[in-house]
């Protein structure tokens, strides 16, 4: 790993999300708190969640709401282990980051290096700063973190050509207790017809609730963290639920090709945590 420190700057602000701080935090605020706040199941708390990482215009109502009620839980998490596939940079397993922060409009994130040191054994784990640096899946879950947990320690792997199970081996190095939440970035459905999507994506969620390893890049551009995420899930006892689906004819795109997004919890018993 590169022994200089640096810091990932932001790629996408300007395109995805607003470059303005104020700007951005304005519209944060405003989808956050537009978004739809489950009642929270007693005895059980979230693990992880499933989010989109389109345009704020196009998926930031879905990712809020599901990012809305872990504000209930900013005293409690430390740090976010977020993967999310790679759309510019082939990279063959999980990449790290050689930079030590990332930055977006509204600050740095530290990357955590207690992480980092915990899983750098594994073979599938690569270090990989071209990986990161235009990708935006990771990227656009950042001020979303920012707003809703305030301070947290950063974790952001970009999945490459890997196994389920290898992504699971990962987030079970990583998976500790109520300081730590797991972040899937993942849109569904690419460019199908409005109603063509709609049961696509309905039968993919399907299959996410129920914890089923077995989705495809046509139902989800992140199918290969998702399906890591559910066997580890699967092993560790989580529930599933779905919080938000929609598409970008919902938000604002056309209905003629339109993009799925969804929005998951995982859940586990609190007296579980280890």
């Amino acid at each position: 790993m590169d022994p200089t420190p640096h810091t990932r700057p932001a790629a996408v602000a300007g395109m995805f999300y607003p470059e303005s701080a104020n700007a951005l935090a304005r519209d944060l605020r405003r989808m956050l708190a537009d978004g739809a706040a489950p009642a929270a199941t007693p005895g059980r708390r979230v693990k992880a969640i499933i989010a989109p990482h389109a345009g704020y215009v196009y998926s930031g109502p879905i990712a809020a709401s599901v990012y809305a009620p872990l504000a209930e839980r900013a005293a409690d998490i430390r740090r976010v282990v977020l993967l999310g596939p790679t759309h510019r940079v082939a990279v063959n397993g999980l990449a790290l980051p050689a930079a030590t922060a990332f930055a977006t409009p509204l600050g740095v994130v530290a990357v955590d290096q207690q992480a980092v040191a915990a899983i750098a054994h594994l073979p599938q784990v690569v270090v990989s700063d071209a990986a990161h640096a235009v990708e935006h899946s990771l990227e656009v879950h950042l001020p979303f973190l920012q707003t809703v947990l305030g301070d947290f320690g950063l974790l952001p792997l970009a999945v490459g050509r890997a196994s389920p199970a290898e992504v699971a081996e990962v987030l079970d190095c990583l998976w500790g207790g109520d300081e730590t939440l797991v972040v899937i970035s993942s849109d569904l459905s690419h460019y199908l017809p409005y109603q063509t999507a709609r049961a696509t994506d309905s039968e993919t969620a399907r299959h996410i609730v129920a914890l089923d390893a077995h989705l495809d890049h046509q139902q989800a551009c992140g199918a290969t963290p998702v399906n890591g995420l559910l066997l580890a899930a699967r092993r560790h006892g989580l529930q599933a639920q779905l919080i938000d689906l929609r598409n970008s004819g919902d938000t604002a795109g056309d209905r003629l090709r339109v993009v799925g997004y969804g929005a998951f919890t995982f859940s586990e018993e609190a007296s579980s945590a280890q």
